[in-house]
């Protein structure tokens, strides 16, 4: 990469701050710019960045491209931009493994990692699951693979970054409100593949978008069906073609989709020569990660999931699916991304009463009751939760499964969970850095 003397990092974030100390070591003029004002009095701010010139412009995940004057000021000015992913990939050293997807990234990326550890293998797990490429790439060698969460934010604005392992777990409706359209939303999803004929591709086969991204006799799909060759389930178990890999009764995660994030985890490391042994051991030792249909115990009697995670309608319909069969009462509100949920309760699942809060409580609302559904509307998810206290019963099951972001009150889904626990059970171990 040429050096450029002159650089804009837009957007302050973790992976903005991280871009930040990566190019000043490597001898960078370095400023900075953010849509908030709070960093307007550090001394490297660049207030009016349009006026001024800049040899290349870094942009955080956390910037929405479309309707941008100042990433389109730099586009028709032909500067040169980058997004932090691609910032990462040029300094690092090792073998990147890229898993996208609209739902399972995290897990999938958490279960390779430990897999990778359990087989002794240099990795690093990082990208959109919290550790910032750029802040990790210096830090390795040749040796060293780095298992990467990749985000459509991420994406968006890539053009450089290169998995050697490239794989997409699913692409659902989501993300309407930042890409403008499902065909924009597939398009930046596609891009962590490569026209390279090294690259590694992992497809689920089951999903169509996934399925149909790139046609390639090398293409290594899994299944929850039986494949002809691949990573498939048959006979309670996952096969890897004739090879047993694990059987399910000893997989310790709830629900079809994690079956889906185990058979997508199972292929990528046997793309990358790792034994069955060590596949199938760390996966039964394996905890999924907080907020994703975490149990969080017992309220006069009733069991409680925090499932913040659950950022979309297709999220919220795999953890119902997981805990089929009960007496569920489902918190759904947030921040809506300009998802229909008449497409969610149109489906008839069966839910004891929807609990509704937060900027898209009354829309939830309306199209549950539209549907049928005993519902409520709160205008907090505190407020909810009161309410939820309150209805605790035994033979319950109260889920957290928003279908949206959670911007409107907590700066994260990982703060959103907490103060679900929080509210619940008065356990505040919230903090600044989540």
């Amino acid at each position: 990469m040429k050096v450029a003397k002159k650089v804009l990092v837009y957007g302050m974030g973790v992976s903005g701050q991280a871009v930040c100390k990566l190019l000043h070591n490597k001898g960078f003029c370095v400023s900075i710019y953010d849509d908030e004002n709070r960093f307007g009095n550090l001394f490297n701010f660049d207030k009016d960045p349009c006026f001024h010139h800049y040899d290349m412009v870094v942009v955080s995940p956390g910037i929405k491209v479309i309707g941008n004057q100042i990433i389109s000021h730099f586009i028709i000015n032909k500067t040169p931009i980058f997004s932090e992913l691609d910032i990462g990939y040029i300094y690092g050293k090792g073998k990147f493994i890229g898993i996208t997807g609209t739902n399972g990234k995290t897990t999938v990326t958490s279960l390779v990692g430990r897999i990778f550890e359990e087989a002794g293998k240099k990795s690093v797990v990082c990208g959109n699951i919290g550790l910032p490429v750029a802040s990790v790439c210096e830090k390795s060698d040749k040796n060293t693979f780095y298992i990467t969460e990749v985000s459509n934010f991420q994406l968006e604005l890539s053009h450089v970054f290169y998995a050697s392992t490239a794989c997409i777990l699913n692409i659902q409706q989501d993300h309407l409100d930042r890409h403008g359209s499902m065909e924009e939303y597939v398009r930046v999803k596609r891009k962590i593949l490569s026209n390279k004929k090294s690259q590694k591709v992992i497809l689920n086969f089951d999903d169509e978008y996934s399925r149909g991204s790139k046609i390639s006799k090398k293409n290594l799909y899994f299944s929850k069906n039986i494949l002809n060759k691949g990573v498939f389930v048959k006979n309670n178990g996952i096969f890897y073609n004739k090879t047993k890999i694990i059987s399910l009764n000893d997989i310790p995660l709830l629900g079809e989709k994690n079956l889906e994030n185990v058979l997508a985890a199972v292929s990528i490391c046997l793309a990358n020569k790792i034994k069955p042994r060590y596949i199938k051991s760390a996966i039964m030792a394996f905890k999924p990660p907080a907020h994703r249909l975490e149990f969080l115990g017992k309220l006069n009697g009733a069991l409680v999931y925090d499932d913040s995670k659950a950022t979309n309608i297709p999220s919220v319909e795999s953890a119902l699916q997981a805990l089929s069969g009960g007496n569920i009462l489902l918190l759904m509100g947030g921040r809506n991304k300009d998802l229909n949920f008449d497409e969610f309760f149109k489906k008839n699942y069966s839910i004891a009463q929807v609990v509704c809060f937060g900027e898209a409580g009354r829309e939830i609302y309306e199209s549950g009751l539209k549907f049928g559904y005993d519902c409520i509307l709160f205008e907090t998810m505190k407020e909810a939760c009161v309410y939820v206290k309150e209805c605790a019963v035994a033979n319950m099951l109260i889920l957290l499964s928003p279908a949206c972001a959670s911007f409107d009150e907590f700066s994260s889904y990982a703060v959103r969970g907490l103060k679900f626990k929080e509210y619940l059970f008065g356990e505040s171990k919230v903090s600044q850095k989540d």
